[in-house]
């Protein structure tokens, strides 16, 4: 199968249209037909729907364009892996990194690593921990900052010079506002919005001598922000870190840290026995100095 043949199929599911399909891709409209049975007969199975002179994707057909889109962003991003010259490091990094305190330092190394390779192209994305390690065990990410812990049989990490501390984010309406922290008797009675990665909740409740049964936990959200209209009402409570508190931006919300203090650091993780590139062989380097990898 062709990346070519990918990028066909992509576009007459884009426009449900042979004939549309073909003129956008400059080709005749039996060659496109000729090119889709083909690949339908090289897959096993049927990807569109036919009526008239449309074609809608079925459920094979849905699930095949997913990882064809997977597929052909890995060959872009191998293709620009590969691309190097004798006088200055090229090519692609993508970043993922979850929503905290470490974005403004991650984002002066970034600064800092362009001005001595301005070849090399960034690729940020932002997330939680779940999504961002699911997009690195595909392949779509190089590298991803995770609030530890982190699953240390998997991935290679660094620890970073970032620490959050744990607390309470809440309307400034509410009683416990007023508190200069949360304890365990107190947590354990609020009805709480949390994160949903499993490994640092545990890491958390065994910190705070609580376990997650012991929790009310109401809502979990993958990104913290779209708890806060929930937090605006009074009646919810988000668990979590002051870094997020600092992304709200809002006035009418208040950070309270726990009692005893919980502070948790962050790791910029890569999978093991992966091939780095060049390209994020001297960023982890920027980081670093000059250790090897």
């Amino acid at each position: 199968m062709e990346t070519r043949v990918l990028k066909y199929f992509l576009m007459v599911a884009e426009t449900n249209n042979i004939t549309e399909a073909a003129r956008r891709l400059h080709l005749t409209q039996p060659t496109l037909s000729r090119q889709i049975q083909d690949l339908e007969r090289e897959v096993g199975v049927p990807l569109f729907d036919r009526q008239s002179h449309q074609l809608h994707l079925n459920a094979a057909g849905v699930l095949f364009k997913q990882r064809a889109k997977t597929i052909l962003e890995l060959f872009e991003h191998a293709k620009q892996e590969l691309v190097s010259s004798q006088d200055e490091i090229t090519g692609v990094i993508n970043l993922g990194c979850v929503e905290s305190s470490v974005g403004p330092w991650l984002m002066d190394q970034v600064a800092s690593f362009q001005a001595h390779h301005p070849a090399v192209k960034i690729n940020l994305y932002d997330g939680d921990g779940d999504s961002l390690r699911s997009q690195l065990d595909a392949g779509l990410l190089d590298l991803a900052v995770l609030i530890e812990p982190v699953e240390a049989a998997k991935y290679n990490f660094l620890t970073l010079p970032v620490k959050e501390a744990w607390g309470v984010i809440m309307s400034k309406t509410v009683p416990e506002a007023k508190l200069k922290a949360i304890d365990q008797a107190t947590l354990s009675k609020l009805p709480l919005t949390i994160g949903r990665r499993p490994i640092v909740r545990d890491d958390l409740a065994e910190n705070i001598k609580l376990k997650r049964t012991d929790l009310n936990v109401k809502v979990t959200v993958n990104l913290p922000s779209v708890s806060k209209a929930l937090l605006l009402t009074g009646r919810y409570y988000h668990l979590g870190i002051e870094g997020v508190y600092k992304q709200f931006h809002d006035d009418r919300l208040i950070f309270v840290p726990l009692v005893p203090a919980t502070v948790s650091g962050h790791l910029l993780i890569w999978k093991k026995q992966q091939v780095l590139s060049t390209a994020t062989t001297a960023f982890l380097q920027t980081i670093t100095g000059s250790k090897k990898f």
